[in-house]
């Protein structure tokens, strides 16, 4: 088995796999340092060695190929728990207030008898645009995340089998599993919203989840893992909810489920029929462990547009074990803010990373999430950047319960990531973290290696086409932008062009000029 070298200017490095401490807990001690003339051996799927400086020339002398990163930062691979595979999330949706997003969701009528707007190979183009993504801007490991508002009701066995083919073949670490609802958000012809139920579809689409599992299991492929993934907690019934949480606990699976996201399309919802809130469900269907990823965690007591104040919710979380997937680029753009992460934090609860948005950029999730603390704290001194590179690292890592994820250190899984620091534009450094999050974005990555397998490299995914990739995704993307109108509910009233749905920031001038 040969032994490579990558050599870098500067490297984030940590303690050996499985003793690293655990990011939610409070602690003085640094989870990582900074390594200055750094070099990482890898053997196998392994880091065997870390060092710098003359320490490091002594490590390149036993590699049989030293791959040179140059004037760059080597982090540990980012781990992204809300990895965006869809091409219109929040490029359609995220500019435009309450009545807009109204005519988004799907008409009563159309809940009645949907359809795919895509064909299954459109589908898969589909996904191997969103892994591909995902890939170039640094993410070694993600659990992806897609809109079901273009399937006919959820995603399908079949469609999971083919993300975690491409993902194997492109060389992805992912932890997948078909979403399933039992119920659709809809805009009724009045304009008022509600949630259109079948229950059926629900259980069948359930069924497909648990036989997914089964398939993971056969495939025994290292770089996929199997996961539950149940959708908007508001549209899953208790039933289905419970029959997650013992699944879950028979098969030792990770869930990740979407609840304190919404007010009025959630809590206000689950107070009407329900007669609870996105804790008490969560609690009272047996969700609520260790095993459980929750992914947004907004909207809980401290929230001020909840109580303003901390009334138990995060002793909850935190006694349960449940980690929270934050995804501040999505919080900003939606304008619903996490409140403050560091009081998460200093609760004992471990919180991860997620893009949920395009491009799938976690190192402008992170300064987001810095500068969003900050003004939060109105102090300078909070929001560091320390945490969240830790939870984009070892965050992700504890949600996924894998201490071998998520660290650059002797014993970890070879999953790592360089981000280029050569460009003039950068600027001075000083940090290399500080530089790369102020003056650079995740298109920096230059190189990944997962499991000691080269992912990309100079940029690129070894043998991949992107001009025709590219190509394919615009043609998807307006067939899906045009599918909007289809479902819009107050379509007679105002129009069915997608154009009116979608308009310009600005007019669009005549081709003759104005």
């Amino acid at each position: 088995m040969s032994i490579r070298a990558l050599r870098s200017s500067h490297a984030i490095v940590g303690a050996p796999a499985g003793v690293t401490p655990d990011p939610s807990v409070p602690t003085t001690a640094p989870s990582f340092a900074e390594l200055r003339d750094a070099v990482v051996l890898v053997e196998g799927d392994r880091v065997i060695a870390v060092a710098g400086g003359v320490a490091g020339d002594a490590l390149v002398a036993q590699a049989d190929e030293v791959i040179e990163l140059g004037e760059s930062v080597l982090l540990p691979g980012l781990i992204d728990l809300e990895g965006l595979v869809d091409i219109d999330h929040l490029l359609l949706d995220s500019w435009w207030g309450p009545a807009h997003e109204a005519r988004l969701e799907w008409s009563e009528e159309y809940a009645r008898a949907p359809r795919e707007v895509l064909t299954p190979a459109e589908r898969s183009t589909l996904r191997r645009y969103g892994l591909v993504q995902l890939i170039l801007h640094g993410i070694t490991s993600a659990m992806p995340i897609s809109s079901e508002v273009h399937g006919a009701w959820a995603e399908t066995h079949d469609d999971l089998l083919d993300t975690a083919r491409t993902a194997s073949e492109l060389g992805i670490r992912v932890f997948l599993g078909p979403s399933y609802r039992s119920g659709v958000h809809v805009t009724r012809a009045d304009g008022t919203p509600d949630i259109y139920w079948d229950e059926a579809k629900g259980r069948a689409a359930f069924a497909d989840a648990e036989r997914f599992l089964d398939t993971v299991e056969a495939l025994a492929d290292p770089l996929v893992t199997g996961v539950l993934v149940p959708c908007r907690v508001e549209t899953v019934t208790d039933e289905l909810l419970q029959r997650t949480a013992r699944l879950s606990a028979e098969r030792g699976v990770r869930v990740r489920v979407h609840a304190t996201q919404g007010l009025d399309s959630e809590i206000g919802f689950l107070a009407r029929d329900r007669g609870t809130t996105p804790l008490g469900l969560l609690e009272r269907t047996g969700l609520l462990s260790d095993r459980l990823i929750l992914a947004h965690g907004v909207y809980i007591d401290v929230h001020p547009e909840v109580h303003g104040e901390d009334r138990g919710d995060l002793a909850t979380l935190a006694e349960a074990g449940v980690s929270i997937v934050h995804c501040p680029v999505t919080n900003a753009r939606y304008a619903f803010h996490l409140e403050r992460l560091s009081q998460y934090l200093t609760a004992g609860i471990n919180v991860a990373l997620g893009t949920d948005s395009f491009p799938p950029d976690l190192i402008r999730a992170i300064d987001t999430g810095v500068q969003i603390s900050k003004a939060q704290h109105r102090d300078l001194g909070k929001g560091l950047l320390a945490e969240y590179v830790e939870a984009a690292t070892l965050g992700g890592a504890s949600a996924l319960g894998r201490s071998d994820l998520g660290r650059i250190a002797v014993g970890a899984q070879a999953d790592i990531v360089a981000f280029s620091l050569a460009d003039f534009r950068t600027g001075a450094i000083d940090d290399p973290l500080r530089t790369l999050t102020l003056a650079g974005t995740g298109r920096d990555a230059h190189f990944s290696m997962v499991a000691g397998r080269v992912v990309m490299r100079d940029g690129e995914i070894p043998g991949l086409n992107t001009t025709q990739l590219r190509a394919e995704g615009q043609r998807i993307f307006e067939k899906l932008r045009a599918a909007y109108a289809e479902r819009d509910a107050l379509a007679p009233t105002h129009g069915s062009d997608p154009d009116q749905l979608f308009p310009p920031v600005f007019p669009r001038a005549e081709c003759g000029g104005l």
